[in-house]
């Protein structure tokens, strides 16, 4: 009996090789389910490989699918993939023999109702919450009265004129409008590129920098809205060094720029009114305080005039504060004869003692040492003249040589001054040439406008113009009757002739029953200056 371990069993099936099977699978399972569109969460996603293509996978409750967005169809997807964003995926199942393992091959995604999108923005909200891009101590209070608006959206839709009518009629001040798409796949990158582009203008620039910011888009629904709720736009945002105000939908549509904002608008117009106070009311207020001003003044004088009125009452008078010093002079004087006889007295006796210690031997001492000191000084004064004769000669060197320098520098700036004139001077006479010219062909424009708008040219093309009695333009025959005075305009001249018959009686139109004198319309009230707009042409 042979040994059954030592023997093999006998098949007929055929030997497939690995790729053989790999590539038997792949046809498969491609040709059984093509095209699908898969539910799922997405999980383990880090982010594009280095190689740009996107690696991840899609789970439920119960099972995991792979999943791989290849490098070319990245950067079409509108709505990019996220860890644990719940979402519908649209592509083709395949195999990947080198794990053999199937997975599919994403070309579009979606979100999985709103529910998805709210999950979405709930977490992207707490994890920028975390941040501190929504803290309260972040926002700042826009400016009371801004010299300059800039405004962040469509050029083409509602809410911009909204928000030109509204600061026209609170009051008008100087706007930008940065254009942008408020809707679409591009929608947060310009949003956040022109917030950006606001806050890098440079303060007195050739453009002016403003001094408040508005974003503002009309209603939507969630999907709609989705640009202002992307990352990018929200760090712009918060990162503004420029107050900014939301104005993104209804006031019961919510994004997360809302949050990052330093104001939130309910409405575009609402944005407005925040932005500028009403004029008028201002004026009231001012007239109201200097009405105030003037009358508290007027109390203050008043006031202090009863004051004063009071405080003179308790004063004595002057014959009470001046009766004691009366009574002090009189006794001064009664005093100054014998005090002016002791004093004279005094003196005398003082001359007396000092007359007999005067002798001539002692004045001529003195006199001596007075001429010994005038001969020294005398001496002395030709070298104090010499000095002081170098002293000066050495300034007014000095003087001399920085003179001459300030007279050289103001000859140098006499002369950058006529150069620089004479460069004002070419370039005014080549303004004033401009100048001319573009008024010159300005008016060879109005002048040609007018001819080809001048009923003069139809004539020239042989047409003629019939005038009644009266000189008004006859535009039917309907009207014109038997013996009726007519005057033709030709290009050459005017003829008068005569109706030999009656016209067609045309009947009157409902809204026109007779033919009626035109009615003289009162000359338009001119219309108030305004800022111009993108939208005047």
């Amino acid at each position: 009996m042979p040994d059954s371990l030592s023997e093999s069993p006998v098949s007929n099936a055929a030997d497939w090789t690995v790729s053989e099977l790999s590539g038997a699978l792949k046809r498969t399972v491609e040709d059984s389910f093509g095209h699908v569109r898969v539910r799922g969460e997405i999980s383990g996603y880090r982010g594009p490989h280095s190689s740009g293509h996107a690696y991840f996978s899609l789970k439920d409750q119960n099972a995991r699918l792979d999943a791989v967005v290849w490098k070319g169809n990245f950067g079409r997807l509108r709505l990019k993939p996220e860890e644990g964003l719940e979402v519908v995926a649209i592509g083709r199942i395949t195999t990947f023999p080198g794990k053999s393992s199937y997975q599919i091959v994403i070309e579009q995604l979606e979100f999985a109702g709103a529910g998805a999108i709210m999950a979405m923005l709930e977490e992207r909200k707490n994890r920028l919450a975390a941040e501190g891009l929504f803290a309260p101590e972040r926002k700042r209070r826009p400016p009371f009265l801004p010299r300059v608006i800039g405004v962040v959206t469509s050029p083409t839709g509602a809410v911009i004129r909204d928000i030109l009518h509204r600061l026209n009629d609170r009051f008008p001040r100087h706007v930008l409008v940065w254009p942008v798409r408020v809707q679409g796949d591009t929608c947060g990158a310009e949003v956040s590129m022109a917030i950006r582009g606001f806050n890098a203008l440079a303060p007195g620039g050739p453009i002016p920098r403003p001094d408040v910011l508005i974003v503002a888009r009309g209603g939507g629904s969630l999907e709609d809205l989705l640009g202002f709720s992307e990352e990018s736009v929200v760090r712009a945002a918060a990162e503004s060094a420029i107050p900014l105000i939301s104005a993104v939908g209804h006031e019961t549509d919510v994004t997360l720029i809302d949050f990052a904002a330093d104001v939130r608008a309910p409405t575009p117009t609402a944005a407005a009114e925040m932005a500028v106070p009403v004029r008028a009311d201002l004026l009231a207020e001012v007239a109201g305080l200097h009405a105030r001003l003037r009358a508290c003044f007027a109390r203050g004088l008043d006031r202090r005039r009863t004051d004063l009125r009071a405080l003179a009452r308790l004063l004595p008078s002057a014959d009470a504060v001046l009766a004691v010093p009366r009574q002090r002079l009189d006794l001064a004087g009664q005093r100054l004869p014998r005090a002016l006889k002791a004093n004279a007295g005094a003196h005398r006796l003082g001359l007396t003692r000092v007359e007999g210690r005067l002798t001539p031997q002692l004045l001529a001492g003195a006199l001596a040492r007075r001429r010994e000191r005038a001969g020294d000084l005398a001496a002395r004064l030709p070298r104090g003249l010499t000095a002081n004769t170098a002293r000066h000669r050495l300034r007014l060197t000095r003087d001399e040589s920085r003179l001459r320098l300030i007279a050289q520098a103001l000859r140098d700036r006499r002369e950058r001054g006529r150069d620089r004139l004479d460069a004002l001077h070419v370039r005014l006479q080549r303004c004033r040439r401009q100048q001319a010219a573009e008024r010159a062909g300005r008016l060879d424009a109005v002048a040609k406008l007018l001819t080809a708008l001048s009923y003069k040219g139809v004539l020239a093309r042989g047409y003629a113009l019939v005038r009644d009695a009266s000189g008004a333009p006859v535009h039917a025959a309907a009207g014109i009757g038997a013996g009726d005075a007519l005057e033709i305009e030709f290009r050459d001249g005017r003829v008068a002739v005569t109706a030999t018959g009656a016209g067609p009686e045309a009947p009157p139109s409902p809204a026109r029953p007779g033919r009626k004198p035109a009615k003289t319309r009162p000359a338009p009230l001119p219309e108030p200056p305004r800022q111009p707009t993108l939208f005047d042409s």
